[in-house]
């Protein structure tokens, strides 16, 4: 069998430096080990609120621990998502111009879904 090594990439190949890789792949399994303690959180909050009125929901959810949990959660998971999200940026997208658009798009997106989940849980702590 013959094998092209040509493909394969060498160290001074395109595909990026590993100063840069390292500290996203320790980011994103940090993030992705956080999700798993934020899962379970989740569920109890869940649990916990199924049933409720408004009221009841809303005062669970103003508790400070329980806001601020809920903050880190979403700001975790939109760490993660920005992650994973510019790596199959990475794989899939090889025009450079669209590669520089979907990578603004992608942490426009994020940041985007991150200030709306942390406008609406500030809304639910000061304003009820």
């Amino acid at each position: 069998m013959n094998l092209d090594r040509r493909g394969i990439a060498g160290p001074h190949s395109h595909y990026g430096s590993g100063t840069k890789a390292t500290p996203t792949f320790r980011w994103q399994r940090i993030t992705g080990a956080l999700n798993i303690f934020f899962l379970g959180f989740l569920i109890w909050l869940v649990v916990s609120v199924a049933g409720a009125d408004r009221a009841a929901t809303v005062a669970t959810i103003a508790h400070p621990l329980v806001a601020l949990l809920l903050a880190l959660l979403i700001v975790v998971v939109c760490i993660h998502m920005r992650i994973g999200m510019r790596e199959v940026i990475e794989d899939y997208v090889h025009d450079p111009r669209l590669i520089r658009l979907s990578f603004g798009l992608n942490d426009t997106f994020t940041l985007g879904i991150g200030l709306v989940g942390l406008v609406a849980i500030a809304k639910l702590v000061f304003w009820g």
